[in-house]
């Protein structure tokens, strides 16, 4: 047997040890709270009465704020070269799933018909958003605390939502959105929004440390767009804008293995990305019209048809999207595009 000396002395080590550690929260580095906000859809005390009014086709407003630093880092040539340089990965310290090594098959989903309605309905022609059959949303922190379920049973077949914006701001709701959205079965992807006063190489890092690597994920997106009511209200050139975005999708194709998805509105379309990136897939937004008007010479795969939908299991409005294809083309995209 030990002599109580030994266990006493043996205690008295193990105490010293835990009172001396230098260990805090403070080491961990997680990210202050970011200065930025965004205000893409406001919320509302209550549904809006169906009316039928036009709609603008003006895209959404994603108001992001910079910080002083950002501010001060303002557009200029040495971005060129910077974006040129990914900057090294930094490790995730928010994803709280572990990488997938190789995605697991697709299971053959039941699709939900859309039982949907719009606060403000538009008539698109010959071809409207009920005559597709995989209907969707996106949604951010203004949709609040969202029954996933009953959204799915409503026919939100994919949910698109938002995770990050600019180098330092991730949406407060991102993560119970995430686990909601598969919980309840529906296909989810993650969206960034795009701010011109930041690298594309930062705004990717920052991207892939919040945003796990999950088995049968859809393929990220890069949302680019104007934001009026940004304070960093120079316009880069079509060519910073063009090496910009390629920089940040390069370094998400190589750390998801998927390419990403390029959301965008009208006016940023005609003034940037009319004939460009070929090889991405195109998520339009055309809310007063068919994409095939407002978009005459780009394949899409995803159409934002309304900004004010209104739906069971969310409070006020939501974006409403469609797929451009069947259930076996969903199905036959979804396994073509995982990770």
């Amino acid at each position: 047997m030990r002599s109580p000396l030994v266990f006493g002395t043996f205690a008295a080590l193990l105490a010293l040890a835990g009172c001396t550690s230098t260990s805090t929260v403070d080491d961990l580095k997680i990210p202050r709270p970011s200065l930025e906000t965004t205000n893409s859809i406001p919320k509302l005390a209550k549904p809006m009465p169906l009316v039928q009014t036009a709609v603008s086709q003006s895209p959404r407003m994603e108001q992001t704020e910079p910080g002083q630093d950002e501010i001060a880092a303002m557009l200029d040539d040495s971005e060129r070269e910077f974006d040129k340089v990914p900057l090294a990965r930094q490790n995730p310290v928010l994803s709280e799933e572990t990488p997938v090594v190789q995605a697991a098959a697709y299971q053959m989903a039941r699709i939900h018909g859309p039982k949907f309605r719009d606060a403000k309905p538009m008539s698109f022609g010959k071809t409207q958003p009920s005559h597709y059959t995989v209907h969707g949303v996106d949604v951010s922190r203004w949709q609040g605390n969202i029954d996933w379920a009953k959204l799915r049973s409503q026919g939100a077949n994919f949910a698109y939502i938002k995770a990050t914006d600019g180098g330092d701001h991730i949406d407060p709701m991102f993560r119970k959105n995430w686990n909601g959205a598969n919980e309840a079965g529906l296909k989810r992807g993650a969206y960034h929004f795009f701010y011109w006063c930041r690298t594309g190489a930062e705004q990717a890092e920052w991207f892939i440390r919040n945003v796990p690597k999950s088995a049968n994920a859809l393929p990220p997106v890069i949302d680019v767009e104007y934001n009026h009511q940004s304070r960093c209200k120079k316009r880069p050139s079509r060519e910073l804008v063009l090496q910009k975005m390629k920089a940040f999708m390069d370094r998400l194709e190589a750390h998801y293995g998927q390419r990403p998805i390029i959301y965008t509105a009208p006016d940023f379309y005609e003034d940037n990305l009319q004939g460009e990136f070929g090889n991405h897939a195109f998520w339009l937004r055309a809310v007063a019209a068919h994409p095939r008007k407002v978009y005459p010479d780009r394949k899409w795969t995803f159409w934002q048809y309304s900004g004010t939908g209104l739906s069971h299991g969310v409070r006020g409005e939501i974006d409403l999207n469609v797929f451009n294809g069947d259930p076996a083309q969903w199905n036959r995209w979804l396994t073509r595009t995982a990770g």
